[in-house]
């Protein structure tokens, strides 16, 4: 049987932060109010593209697996904040990273989307159409904040994070996984004027991300929770079996129902919402990262992890880890230089939503 073992990993954060403090200078709110809501202490504003994003996650991953562009088969980016549609973000990371001839698509399944992603590429080498895949998740939420409305401003950052799959006989990678989506209740968790739907010849202002938060959380950790049942029957897993959950970085209070569900404790978790707030598909790819980064990770763990985002998507993967939790090399891609504070970079779309 063929697997899809994860051999290289790599993130993108941007340097701007804006803090619950600093935020409280635009918008009605404190620390206090945020941090114990939420978990969220601060969040990352991206001065770049979303695809400058995943192209420099894309390309620590592959330094880590000892790979360049040109051994690609599939770049598959998860977004739901793409530099353009037309043509595909993804297209454009393929071109930067040099992977020359690989197919390239975006997909969006919001929150959900780095997990979609995984099983999509994961599949196409189990059916040996592909040897090689960059699955990156990248994401600028801020770019659809509107700072006037302190439910959501609090909330999102940018971010990216990558992983490179190759073709193993190892059983190792993504070896169980449940998706789905609630489609019934998608209004519940929306951008209203994005998108084709809205009249281009009428303006639109800020954009106006819609979500009614009670109902959300009872929705995501049943769907989450769910989820991870289904997955650990598929791989015959018992919760003790489970050696690190990444779970979607949306809010504390989420992680800490799930974590109770799966009865995992605290040493088992990866949290990373404190720093970087919710990153929506980017969530999970960046804290997979820093979790094999913090030795949170070690050869042949078992990983479990979940999402729930807007549609409603949700899902949920067991990851068998490999052998190496060390990169074979590093890169030194970088972005630009940010001249500008985290304040500095909204202050326009500030000023536009007052």
């Amino acid at each position: 049987m063929i697997y899809a073992k994860i051999t290289g990993w790599g993130k993108c954060i941007p340097p701007a932060e804006i803090t619950n403090d600093e935020l409280s200078q635009i918008v009605e709110t404190n620390d206090e109010w945020i941090s114990t809501r939420t978990g969220i202490r601060s969040r990352r504003v991206s001065h770049v593209t979303t695809a400058q994003l995943a192209t420099v996650a894309s390309q620590h991953a592959l330094a880590c697996a000892g790979l360049t562009g040109k051994d690609i088969d599939l770049v598959l980016l998860a977004t739901c904040s793409p530099s353009t549609m037309v043509a595909n973000t993804a297209s454009l990371v393929q071109k930067n990273i040099g992977a020359t001839g690989a197919a390239a698509c975006d997909t969006n399944a919001a929150c959900s989307g780095f997990l979609y992603a995984l099983q999509n590429a994961t599949a196409q080498i189990q059916a040996g159409m592909i040897k090689r895949a960059v699955v990156v998740a990248a994401e600028r939420m801020t770019w659809y904040v509107n700072w006037a409305k302190r439910d959501s401003a609090v909330l999102f950052g940018d971010g990216a994070g990558a992983v490179i799959l190759e073709a193993s006989a190892e059983p190792c990678g993504l070896l169980g996984t449940k998706t789905g989506c609630d489609s019934g209740d998608r209004d519940i968790l929306h951008i209203a004027n994005y998108g084709t739907d809205m009249d281009k010849y009428q303006p639109s202002g800020p954009s106006d991300l819609l979500f009614e938060g009670r109902e959300i959380f009872k929705r995501a950790v049943k769907g989450m929770s769910e989820a991870c049942d289904d997955v650990l029957s598929q791989a015959n897993l018992q919760l003790n079996d489970i050696d690190v959950l990444v779970p979607h970085q949306a809010n504390l209070r989420i992680i800490q129902a799930i974590q109770q569900r799966l009865d995992i404790s605290d040493d088992k978790v990866m949290v990373n919402i404190d720093k970087y707030g919710n990153t929506s598909a980017a969530t999970i790819a960046i804290a997979l990262c820093e979790a094999v980064e913090n030795g949170l990770v070690k050869p042949h763990s078992n990983i479990m992890s979940a999402a729930f985002g807007a549609g409603l998507t949700w899902a949920a993967s067991y990851i068998k880890w490999g052998e190496r939790v060390t990169p074979i090399a590093l890169s030194d891609a970088a972005l630009p230089p940010c001249t500008q504070s985290g304040l500095e970079l909204i202050a326009p779309a500030v000023k536009a939503c007052q």
